[in-house]
Formats: C-alpha cells, sequence, structure tokens
C-alpha cells in the first residue's frame, strides 16, 4: 500500500508554535477553509493518517470510512459534536481531545459575565457613550447562589471563582457521584434539578450537546426558576431554547441572559440582539492564548505519539494506539 503523502492535515484555523514544531517531525498540511468543502476534504483526509479539527468538520462514519490511512482525530478544543467517536472506535482511529485545558478561561469569561449582567455593565456603558448617566443601583453576587448545569471540568473550576466571590455553589448533573472528591475539592453540593433551578441567583450552563440535552433549558424549565436569576450558556447553544429564553427576558422574569454559545453560529440577529438585558459573545469563553497554547501543546503530543505508533494521553474513544497502516 503507498504511504500517504501527507501525514496531518489541518482543516480549520488551528495553528501554533506546538504544531509548527511539529511540523519538523511530519509533514503538515494547514488548509483552514477545507472544512467547508465536504468533497475536497474526502479527497484530501484520504492521503492522511492524522486530521486535526475544531468544530466545523464533520468527522462522520462517512469521512472516517474514505481514510484508510487515518490514525488520529485531535480536537483543538472539548466538545464532540462533530466527531463520530463510535465510528472511530470500530475503524480503530484514535480520537484525542484536551478536555479540561480551557476550563480556567471559560470559567473565568462566565465570571466576567455573571458580573456584567448583576451590576448591567454593558448596558451602562452604552448609556454614557449616547450622553446618559444612569446611576440606577446594580446587584452584589456575594452571599448568593450559583447553580451550575453540569459538573464537569469548566464547571468545576467556574464553582471556585463563584466561592472566591462568598457565593454558595449547587450543581445539577445525574451522571456525577456526590460524595466524589473532585465535587469536594471544588465545593459543589449535588442538588435536583429543581433545587438548583429554584434556589439559584446564577445559573451557568455547562452541559454537551446530546438528544437530552437539546432545549434542556426551554419553557418549563425558565418558569421554575426564580425572579431575576441571571443565565449564562457557555455550554453548547442547543442546550437553551432561544425563543423561550426571548420569552422569559421580555415578561420580566429573569434579570438577564448572557450567550456565549448560539444555536447557530454565528446567529441572523434576531429578539435577544434587541433586549438590553442580554450579552451576547462569539464563542470566545475558551479561547485565550493561554488556553489555545496548552491544547496545542497536548494534541501535539499525542498526534506525535500515535504516528511514533505510542499511545495518546488524551484519548476519548476507547482506541488509545491507533492502527497501524491499512484496515
Amino acid at each position: 500500500m503507498e504511504v500517504p503523502r501527507v501525514s496531518i492535515l489541518i482543516t480549520e484555523d488551528v495553528w501554533g508554535e506546538p504544531l509548527r514544531e511539529l511540523g519538523e517531525r511530519w509533514q503538515v498540511t494547514h488548509a483552514p477553509e477545507l472544512w467547508s468543502d465536504r468533497s475536497a476534504i474526502l479527497r484530501e483526509a484520504a492521503k492522511v493518517q492524522a486530521l486535526v479539527v475544531r468544530n466545523r468538520t464533520q468527522v462522520d462514519a462517512e469521512l472516517i470510512r474514505a481514510c484508510p490511512h487515518l490514525r488520529i482525530v485531535a480536537r483543538a478544543g472539548v466538545g464532540l459534536d462533530n466527531i463520530d467517536v463510535p465510528a472511530a472506535d470500530a475503524a480503530g482511529v484514535v480520537v484525542t481531545a484536551p478536555r479540561g485545558a480551557n476550563a480556567r478561561s471559560v470559567a473565568e469569561h462566565t465570571l466576567g459575565l455573571a458580573l456584567a449582567l448583576a451590576r448591567r455593565t454593558v448596558e451602562r456603558d452604552r448609556d454614557v457613550r449616547a450622553g446618559g448617566w444612569n446611576r440606577t443601583p446594580g446587584r452584589e453576587l456575594w452571599g448568593g447562589t450559583w447553580g451550575l448545569l453540569g459538573a464537569g471540568a469548566t464547571a468545576r473550576e467556574c464553582a471556585r471563582l463563584a466561592r472566591a466571590l462568598g457565593m454558595q455553589v449547587i450543581a445539577y448533573d445525574p451522571y456525577v457521584d456526590p460524595s466524589s472528591p473532585a465535587m469536594a475539592e471544588a465545593g459543589i453540593r449535588i442538588a435536583p434539578l429543581a433545587e438548583v433551578v429554584a434556589s439559584a441567583d446564577v445559573i451557568s450552563c455547562h452541559l454537551p450537546a446530546t438528544p437530552e440535552t437539546h432545549a434542556f433549558v426551554g419553557e418549563e424549565l425558565l418558569a421554575q426558576m426564580a425572579i431575576g436569576t441571571l443565565l449564562i450558556n457557555v455550554g453548547r447553544g442547543e442546550i437553551v431554547d432561544e425563543e423561550a429564553l426571548a420569552d422569559a427576558l421580555e415578561a420580566g422574569r429573569l434579570g438577564g441572559a448572557a450567550l456565549d454559545v448560539r444555536i447557530t453560529e454565528p446567529p441572523t440577529p434576531g429578539r435577544l440582539e434587541r433586549l438590553p438585558n442580554t450579552i451576547l459573545t462569539p464563542h470566545v469563553a475558551g479561547i485565550t492564548r493561554e488556553s489555545q497554547r496548552l491544547i496545542l501543546e497536548v494534541l501535539a503530543a499525542d498526534l506525535d505519539a500515535v504516528l511514533s505508533g505510542n499511545e495518546a494521553r488524551s484519548m476519548v474513544g476507547e482506541v488509545r494506539r491507533g492502527r497501524l497502516g491499512t484496515r
């Protein structure tokens, strides 16, 4: 079988010193717009041993079948919505993702959004720029309750920051052992969903996109939240029913909402964009210089390991080493 012409193919805007250094050992092709051309990506990926993607490249069963030499898919981020991990496992392909590498960045952004909502910072900024001087009091978070939907790495980092503000932290996550040392270390008490949404002053969403979490925060759950609750979504856009959220905001039930992720990205401007008590950021919670460097270091190490015949340390599927040669 002919040796693949290209060892590593990067199909999105993912680049940095760790990948440049990897190019000293392996042939690396950086094609940041390739993700947008399905026929081209099927053609080019068929030649490679490794794929590096972010969240736009659809690494589905069709693409995996088209890649007879593929040994590893490296995800520059933590979400796996765009990767068919079972199909990769079946084909003997390693899937690696640096889970937790951007947790601190996501947590800091989440806390910043909560503080901005509580003090209406963005709204006040716009007003002053327009010549206004509205000094209506904001609200403090100290002594309140922070509710987490999900208790993974980003949620745990968020809990640590919330506790530094003097808040108690509760979380809903049916897949987490309430007695877990990780929960105790982060200062999180696992609680029923009804308690979390009814008692929290701030609720942040850290859930992955799955059939179970689609529109998880919808009309029914929003109605259970206390009047004035601040809602923040840094998980996945599909988690929040945006029309139901707009209804709740317009009715004055919520104190405000901040969304870093949307159902469609970029979104078409609509009701949420017109509301004064929303803050909308372009899926940047996990993107800082520090987090991106760490993510690329982890990915580069796993790429080098698997292509050298060794095991990946950050694998998320069942395969650590990857198939050798062809099927």
